[in-house]
């Protein structure tokens, strides 16, 4: 019987980072502003590809703290996501983690490729890049019904 060979995708970590406005109790995602193609000027959650032989946890607290300057140790596993032609750099799957921060311990400041960082609304979002838009739609999700709580 002959091996058969899979094409194999590129993995990407994503992170869902919310953090509850103290006065307001709203909601906040924290976005960067893509500094390269694709869809660069465009908002997107943190992340980045995965390294060889790296831990998929690894590399979406690496992918964080390159961006943004942020360490969250406890980020949760939410789902994958790779549909065909959510990047157009190619056979892309992404796996997306979520934690929420208190927003006095943890500031943020764009870095690597990332040419700006920001806290939005959950509910008055940026035009995002990638299928960030439904990653971000899991994520509150779950969010919601298990009202995670994580951080440093």
């Amino acid at each position: 019987m002959a091996k058969r060979i899979y094409e194999k995708p590129s993995v990407t970590a994503d992170c869902v980072i919310l953090r509850r406005d103290a006065e307001t109790g709203q909601l906040h995602v924290l976005l960067i502003q893509r500094a390269k193609e694709p869809f660069a000027g465009r908002w997107a959650l943190p992340g980045g590809f995965v390294n060889k032989d790296e831990p998929l946890i690894d590399a979406a607290r690496r992918e964080l703290r390159e961006e943004t300057g942020l360490r969250v140790t406890k980020l949760r596993q939410i789902g994958a996501f790779g549909d065909p032609g959510r990047d157009p750099r190619g056979w892309t799957v992404s796996v997306a983690y979520l934690a929420e921060v208190s927003g006095t311990k943890h500031k943020a400041l764009a870095a690597d490729d990332a040419q700006a960082v920001n806290w939005f609304p959950v509910d008055a979002l940026p035009r995002l890049a990638f299928d960030h838009g439904k990653i971000l739609k899991l994520a509150l999700a779950a969010h919601s019904n298990e009202g995670t709580k994580a951080g440093r």
